[in-house]
């Protein structure tokens, strides 16, 4: 357990490499949640803590993607309504249900993360090339951003890793425009839990205030070695690390 400036200095390094991550591959929010519980912080506490330190992150990705963002008009506006609901339903459940539920389902809501992390790829091969030219299916899509909005209302990590199988899946365009449509939804949703967040739950704003900064410089940092970084190395290093905090939540 860390305490004092080494809690500090142990956010502000998480931080960084979780912006960076998010911008190479993804998952960074996986890195941070163990980082907070090492300081002593109980998992809600770490819980709502990281999701209202992500949350800002979201900002630089969708205005550097805007232009790929113009081309998800039609399916933004059902999409952002099924995001803001799930969003305040999941957080909604955070807040409501005992303590003990939340401690039991987040050892299975990190290995579900680690689990998609380890095979995005693969799910993206098996859901093949979209048809950009084809029409979406809207009811799926719309229930499914609702679906992954109540999950990252509830549990942060991976949201966006969720929310792109989804968006390749039910509707029809280049993998690109789906990524920003992805990044625009991880904002709306992170939006909704952040202002939620930070009006009744118990957040450490201290941890949030260092974590904030070092998160958007890691992302910056990222965005410009995206290209010379390994980022399948990156992000199967998140992958032992979810998976190893999923067996010791399950444990402890």
């Amino acid at each position: 357990m860390f305490t004092g400036w080494l809690e500090l200095v142990l956010f502000a390094v998480v931080g960084f490499l979780s912006g960076a991550i998010n911008a190479v591959a993804g998952g960074g929010s996986l890195l941070v949640f163990p980082a907070l519980l090492a300081s002593g912080m109980t998992p809600l506490v770490a819980n709502v803590t990281n999701s209202v330190a992500q949350g800002p992150g979201f900002v630089g990705a969708v205005v550097g993607q805007r232009h790929d963002l113009a081309d998800n008009r039609r399916r933004l506006v059902p999409t952002s309504i099924a995001a803001v609901l799930g969003s305040a339903v999941g957080c909604a459940l955070l807040l409501t249900l005992p303590g003990s539920v939340f401690d039991m389902v987040v050892p299975a809501l990190v290995g579900l993360s680690a689990v998609l992390m380890a095979f995005q790829n693969l799910i993206r091969k098996w859901l093949g090339n979209p048809d950009s030219h084809g029409p979406d299916k809207t009811v799926l899509l719309t229930a499914g951003i609702f679906l992954a909005s109540v999950y990252g209302g509830y549990f942060g990590g991976a949201r966006s890793v969720i929310l792109i199988v989804i968006l390749v899946l039910t509707a029809n365009a280049a993998l690109r425009t789906l990524n920003a449509a992805k990044n625009w939804l991880s904002f709306v949703g992170s939006a909704v839990t952040l202002l939620i967040y930070a009006l009744v739950a118990p957040v450490d704003w201290l941890a949030v205030l260092t974590l904030v900064p070092t998160t958007l410089l890691g992302g910056f940092v990222g965005s410009k070695l995206a290209r010379r970084l390994p980022s399948t190395a990156l992000r199967y290093t998140v992958v032992v690390i979810a998976a190893a905090v999923a067996v010791y939540m399950f444990l402890d």
